[in-house]
């Protein structure tokens, strides 16, 4: 049993060529992934029928990436989620970022990042891996930077993503995966039916601009509450105050046990499909986003996407760490390299 890969040409960016790379095992199952962004395009499952459809949100062209104003599909990079302030200090050194989310910073840059950037590519027999290199300064992050993220294919229906990640200087290195998942099909609607369980007992609560309070709070009697599997829309629109913060469910949990091995972090489940997803990660905490504010938008095949069409599950060092000593260190550099993985597996 072996994993075929398979390139073509996605469209030109800035007068070079994009590529898209396709891994498909046995069983049907299907990923697509360009090296812009390193974004992943398509990802074609089974349903409880043996019928693949495709389960996250995109589009069709190189070209529409780089509107992308939902991120989707998209490595994020260096910095994913949000910076308070849009500044941070290593080391008595201050360093000041792009002011793009009120006050604060969020995804790093939104036409600079490295979900707009043209990576190199190099494939295996079942992954294709992709590299950016960053100037020390670029987007106000300290370093000269190297990511490598490596998307692997499995027999068992599992989708890895390997990060690896090395600076000249200590700096911010939190990436992440953004892609928006609709285990109904990406144009199937809303995922508010969706089951959800997260293997957190705590997160960490927010206040306005969706900066952490520096809390790591129990999530149990409160909406926030995914240790058994709950549905995403039961308590999304109910009058709690982390909720009507962020307009619906967009939050950090903190992984149960954390230790940096891989574990299982959360599952999701779509009853009408019959499709299941179980996320595994070697990361502390985990952004759950609800989709609240993607805005009506045409998307793959024509889809119309509106609020709450996909939802992300974001591995992640959790947002503002650099301001909260208390919360696992997002400083790597100086020999400190940054590695993670994160799996992504269907049944």
């Amino acid at each position: 049993m072996a994993i075929s890969i398979a390139k073509r040409k996605f469209g030109d960016v800035q007068g070079r060529e994009v590529t898209l790379f396709t891994l498909e095992n046995e069983n049907g199952m299907r990923a697509e992934v360009t090296d812009l962004g390193a974004i992943l395009v398509n990802l074609y499952v089974p349903d409880r029928e043996g019928r693949a459809e495709d389960v996250v949100l995109g589009f069709d062209s190189a070209a529409e990436y780089l509107g992308n104003g939902s991120f989707f599909g998209a490595t994020i990079g260096p910095s994913a989620n949000r910076v308070g302030g849009a500044r941070f200090e290593i080391d008595g050194v201050t360093y000041t970022l792009d002011v793009n989310d009120g006050p604060n910073n969020l995804h790093s840059h939104m036409d600079k990042g490295y979900h707009k950037q043209l990576w190199e590519a190099e494939t295996g027999e079942d992954c294709v891996t992709f590299t950016v290199r960053d100037t020390d300064g670029n987007m106000g992050f300290p370093g000269n930077k190297e990511l490598r993220v490596t998307y692997t294919l499995d027999e068992n229906n599992g989708l890895s993503l390997h990060y690896h990640g090395v600076s000249d200087k200590k700096t911010i290195l939190n990436p992440t995966n953004h892609t928006y998942f609709n285990l109904n099909g990406h144009k199937s609607g809303s995922i508010e039916g969706h089951q959800l369980q997260l293997l957190a007992s705590h997160y960490t609560p927010v206040v306005e601009g969706a900066i952490p309070t520096g809390d790591i709070t129990e999530v149990a009697g409160t909406v926030m509450d995914f240790t058994l599997p709950k549905t995403v829309g039961k308590e999304i629109g109910e009058n709690f105050d982390q909720l009507l913060l962020t307009q619906g469910y967009d939050h950090n949990w903190v992984v149960d046990g954390w230790d940096g091995s891989l574990r299982q972090i959360a599952v999701l489940t779509a009853p009408e499909s019959g499709r299941r997803m179980t996320v595994s990660s070697t990361l502390p905490g985990v952004q759950f986003y609800a989709g609240n504010c993607i805005t009506p938008q045409t998307g793959k095949d024509g889809a119309a996407y509106k609020k709450r069409d996909g939802l992300c599950l974001e591995t992640q060092y959790f947002p503002d760490s650099i301001h909260q000593p208390q919360f696992p260190s997002c400083v790597f550099g100086e020999g400190r390299e940054y590695d993670s993985t994160t799996v992504y597996r269907f049944e």
